[in-house]
């Protein structure tokens, strides 16, 4: 079974621009991880992450991307799209740390075999922890895009079990 990487980009410091680290982990409240997937918050760690990514088969990079889309849009790139550099975007300044990340990790003959990248584009990104009202219906997108993604890669997820209130 392919190893499966979910890596969760952004910094939480200036609301959207944090949406992939709170998408991460609202997948990993939400769901049970089976054995072959891992899931990082990367935050803006930049190199730091070439060990992750080389780690696995599959990566699914969640994040937020400048566009010219109204707040709030997903969009979705693939490795091709991502070699070959015709993306209409620019993307935010640690995403381009990703995209380089991702060179070093193929100039190494350890790049993932399959990336895609799943994005929205923020409303908000002056400093604050909260996303705005954009944004925020979007976790539910991306997560629901996620999961569709990882069940054509054979994974089921299991939803865990919210505790009982009294």
């Amino acid at each position: 079974m392919k190893k499966i990487g979910i890596l969760g980009a952004g910094n939480l410091l200036l609301a959207d621009e944090g949406f992939g680290v709170h998408c991460v982990q609202k997948f990993q409240e939400r769901y049970q991880i089976p054995e072959n997937v891992s899931v990082l918050d990367g935050g803006t760690a930049g190199i730091m992450l070439a060990p992750f990514m080389e780690s696995v088969d599959i990566l699914y990079i969640l994040d937020a991307v400048k566009s010219d889309a109204p707040p709030g849009t997903i969009l979705c790139f693939s490795q091709d799209e991502l070699r070959s550099r015709s993306l209409n975007t620019s993307m935010s300044p640690h995403q381009l740390g990703l995209m380089e990340v991702l060179d070093l990790c193929r100039l190494r003959d350890r790049a993932p075999e399959q990336v895609e990248v799943i994005t929205v584009v923020p409303e908000d990104v002056s400093t604050g922890i909260e996303l705005s009202q954009a944004v925020t219906p979007c976790i539910e997108q991306v997560l629901n895009i996620l999961r569709q993604n990882l069940q054509n890669h054979g994974v089921d997820l299991t939803e865990r079990e919210l505790p009982c209130s009294a």
